[in-house]
């Protein structure tokens, strides 16, 4: 794992895909994290210690660690309030004919457990739902074949939202081994879905306004390149 930032607060990682944030075995990403940071242990609650906020295990890109209960609070008070910018890269399936464009719906999960699923907003929630309302926006970069580059901007941090979402357009992540449709195999060079946590702009401590980036990794250039 590559450490873009650090001061006495916050680590700002480069997370690479394959890699689950925490597992019940010493294959996560915080069981590992605390071999060189053993302090993180008296930040927040096992098993996510100072994680700030999650990538899923098959995305790659910028992840926020907090180095004490303050710093915890204070930056995952950002996240609930909205004030943190999220850009995320994603190659999904089919051309979209507009340029741009926001997904609002509800989010819940699905019977099985393991899935989340969207529904369409009508208006104001109930209090008695469960349901929760998510809103990314969205630009195309550009078009590589039957698959379209996208640039997603998730208002909300719901579970799965941007995967979940462009599920909900009828065009799948590709690569996206939960969301994806049967007829939707990936090419056989992506072992891991194409979503990538590219930027990340939040208030520091300090009061200074910081924006993170992380480039596209190179298997994910590569495809680009063959498409």
């Amino acid at each position: 794992m590559k450490i873009i930032y650090e001061d006495e607060n916050i680590i700002v990682l480069d997370k690479p895909a394959g890699i689950a944030v925490f597992s019940n075995n010493d294959s996560g990403l915080m069981f590992k994290l605390i071999q060189s940071y053993p302090e993180l242990k008296n930040v927040g609650a096992e098993p996510r210690y100072g994680l700030i906020h999650r990538l899923d295990k098959d995305t790659s890109g910028i992840l926020l660690i907090a180095k004490s209960d303050q710093a915890l609070s204070f930056f995952q008070k950002q996240f609930r309030t909205r004030e943190v910018h999220k850009k995320y890269i994603a190659l999904i399936w089919g051309k979209i004919k507009e340029n741009q464009g926001t997904i609002k719906t509800l989010i819940n999960r699905d019977k099985d457990g393991k899935k989340q699923r969207a529904y369409p907003y009508l208006g104001p929630l109930s209090k008695k739902t469960s349901s929760r309302l998510a809103e990314t926006q969205w630009q195309k970069i550009e078009e590589y074949g039957d698959y379209t580059l996208v640039e997603a901007l998730p208002k909300t941090g719901r579970k799965h939202q941007i995967r979940v979402h462009f599920a909900y357009l009828g065009h799948p992540i590709v690569g996206d081994k939960l969301y994806s449709f049967k007829n939707h195999k990936a090419p056989k060079e992506l072992n891991r879905q194409f979503l990538h946590a590219s930027e990340l702009t939040i208030k520091l401590m300090g009061g200074e306004e910081k924006r993170f980036s992380s480039p596209l990794p190179d298997e994910l250039k590569q495809l680009l390149k063959k498409l």
